[in-house]
């Protein structure tokens, strides 16, 4: 199964509803902030809708006596009532503005720690989830708990007040036939029990489902061009089609369930007013119950019951929020990348030297097994030096390791064994603000955000002011290119930069690391075609970007690794060859094999 499609981890469920919510505020305080306060102040507010039964009691005993109809007194007692009702309505007022905004801020502070988690997540547990159901997860499922606090848990707080009251005031004027009323409805309650736990799966289910259709529906609309490429759009709607068609089936399951609740409601209210009424018949006024206290009591039971059918509603949606909670909740349990150092050690001044001490490293075991083995290590044992200031390549096949050994440098994850060092201290022992100020990666397809190009530059150093990126552009050849763009460095780079070709995407990139001034670099050379001017210029930026920089370059093109200092050639997660190019072509070994391979290859095109 799919990573997004999976239910929310075993810990969670096992924690139930009130676990689950109990978390959520643990998680974002705002949410249990005065809440006592809050339900004391509904619980006042709810006494407007008691009023009105106990006022046609106070009238009909009151204020028909002996045939005389007792005006004055009744227009003191509705004079009270009133009073009451106004005096209810603003502490109502106060107790909703009060929900309101603590609600409002554990969901900012839910979101806010849910957007800084993701970032924090490791890169391969990124490429585990597809985007769509991250996204999911700060958008839809956060969604659900946006929508249940508008109303649900507005409506949860404020008919459990009237209930409160209303049984109170119930018990004041009768307790036998309160007693009554509520034996005969609390049944419900255990059958709205029972339906809970297999609802809140049926939600679970439907909330992994929409994941799923999330990924589909990111991926079908971000490769639209692939897909009319290739004339494989049939395929790619036919699994979004399925998609569609298991969320709905979910859904539909979970309405079919939920759809039990609304008549339950009105099945025990129909059997509680029933009950009442008989009973109070049955007992008559020689019981000493008063014609107005018989009328109020049943105007009472309907108040008491009014909330019930409106209970199923919250119950429902409650089950949608709290599947959502445990989802979004899923995603903060899961453990960050590679963890912030105890205690931080600054890296040396100057230029800096990088080496590995018999690393090793194996990607988490995935679900499926290849013939029965786990996958092998992606480096097994790597012993290497790169002195500061040198140009190094990383060349192999696709899958030796090269990718691997860079994002072990850049510690985007830590090896399974052994130890990086840049300038001779542990990365482990690097504060991430440093690590990212000193050492820099420009990634084989740079992502541009939606932007100007100044501003794409300066989510690398915020501070950069127009004049040092002309600066940083001029130091790379870069500035007539820069001065030929319709807006220069406010030219707009379009979704994903689509404005800009792939070799102008490039230089961008190039041009964001230099304005950041990197000690170490790690490129990925990108294997994008571009037209031979374009071509020249990221070559003759790139060499200008690595001056005097130690830089580790994955190179696709073997044209790349001629001109480094030392190549690196890596075999299944090996380092088998380690010299500068000319040594290695004469020593006739690996590297020499595929860069005859290469130029065959080069002269065939």
């Amino acid at each position: 199964m799919e990573g997004e499609g999976r239910s929310a981890p075993e810990a969670l469920r096992r924690l139930g509803t009130a676990g689950t919510l109990r978390r959520g505020v643990e998680i974002a305080p705002a949410f249990g902030e005065g809440l006592l306060v809050t339900f004391g102040l509904a619980v006042v507010g709810s006494v407007a809708r008691v009023v009105v039964p106990v006022l046609v009691q106070q009238v009909i005993d009151g204020g028909f006596v002996d045939g005389e109809v007792r005006v004055e007194w009744i227009l003191r007692t509705c004079a009270v009532a009133a009073a009451v009702i106004v005096g209810s309505s603003i502490a109502l007022r106060t107790a909703v503005r009060r929900l309101g905004g603590r609600a409002e801020q554990g969901l900012y502070a839910l979101r806010v720690r849910l957007f800084e988690h993701v970032h924090r997540l490791s890169l391969e547990r990124h490429h585990e989830e597809r985007r769509g159901a991250l996204v999911a997860r700060v958008t839809s499922d956060i969604e659900t708990l946006t929508m249940f606090f508008a109303w649900g848990g507005l409506t949860f707080m404020l008919d459990g007040a009237l209930m409160v009251a209303v049984a109170g005031v119930m018990l004041a004027y009768d307790w036998m036939l309160a007693m009554v009323a509520l034996a005969t409805s609390a049944p419900l309650f255990f059958v709205l029990r029972r339906l809970q736990a297999r609802l809140l799966r049926a939600y679970e289910h439907a909330r992994g489902r929409n994941a799923v259709l999330l990924g589909s529906a990111s991926e079908l609309i971000a490769g639209t061009e692939t897909l009319r490429a290739a004339d494989a759009r049939e395929p790619s709607l036919e699994r979004a089609r399925r998609a569609v068609s298991e969320r709905t089936d979910a859904q539909v399951r979970a309405g079919f369930i939920g759809a039990f609740l609304f008549p339950s409601g009105e099945v025990f209210a129909a059997l509680t007013v029933t009950a009442v009424v008989g009973v109070g018949v049955l007992r008559g006024p020689g019981e000493g119950l008063t014609a107005g206290a018989m009328v109020g009591f049943y105007f009472l039971t309907y108040r008491f019951l009014e909330p019930i059918a409106e209970f199923t509603e919250v119950i429902d949606q409650a089950q949608t929020a709290v599947a959502g909670l445990r989802r979004v909740l899923g995603v903060l349990d899961t453990p960050v990348g590679p963890p912030p150092p105890v205690s931080p050690r600054a890296l040396p001044p100057g230029p800096l030297a990088v080496a590995l001490r018999d690393v090793t490293f194996a990607y988490a075991p995935r679900d499926a097994i290849v013939d029965g083995e786990d996958e092998a290590p992606a480096l097994r044992e790597v012993d290497l030096d790169i002195p500061a200031r040198a140009h190094v390549a990383l060349v192999g096949e696709s899958g030796s390791g090269k990718t691997t050994l860079a994002r072990l440098v850049a510690r985007f994850a830590d090896p399974t064994a052994g130890v990086v060092l840049l300038g001779g201290v542990n990365v482990r022992r690097v504060a991430n603000d440093e690590l990212r100020r000193r050492l820099v990666v420009v990634p084989q397809e740079p992502f541009l955000f939606a932007d100007t190009i100044a501003n794409n530059l300066r989510f690398a150093r915020p501070d950069a002011t127009e004049d040092a990126m002309r600066t940083a552009a001029a130091r790379l050849g870069m500035l007539d290119w820069l001065h030929g763009l319709p807006r220069g460095l406010d030219t707009p780079v379009g979704q994903r930069g689509t404005a800009l070709s792939a070799g102008e995407r490039q230089l961008v990139a190039l041009l964001r690391a230099a304005i950041t001034s990197p000690d170490v670099l790690v490129l990925d050379e990108a294997t994008s075609a571009v037209d031979p001017l374009l071509e020249t210029r990221i070559a003759s930026a790139l060499r200008a970007l690595s001056e005097g920089r130690t830089t580790i370059a994955i190179a696709h093109r073997l044209s790349t690794a001629a001109r480094a200092d030392r190549v690196l050639v890596l075999h299944e997660g090996r380092l088998v060859e380690d010299g500068p190019h000319e040594e290695l072509l004469v020593r006739g070994g690996t590297y020499a094999k595929m860069y005859g391979q290469w130029l065959d290859a080069t002269a065939a095109s």
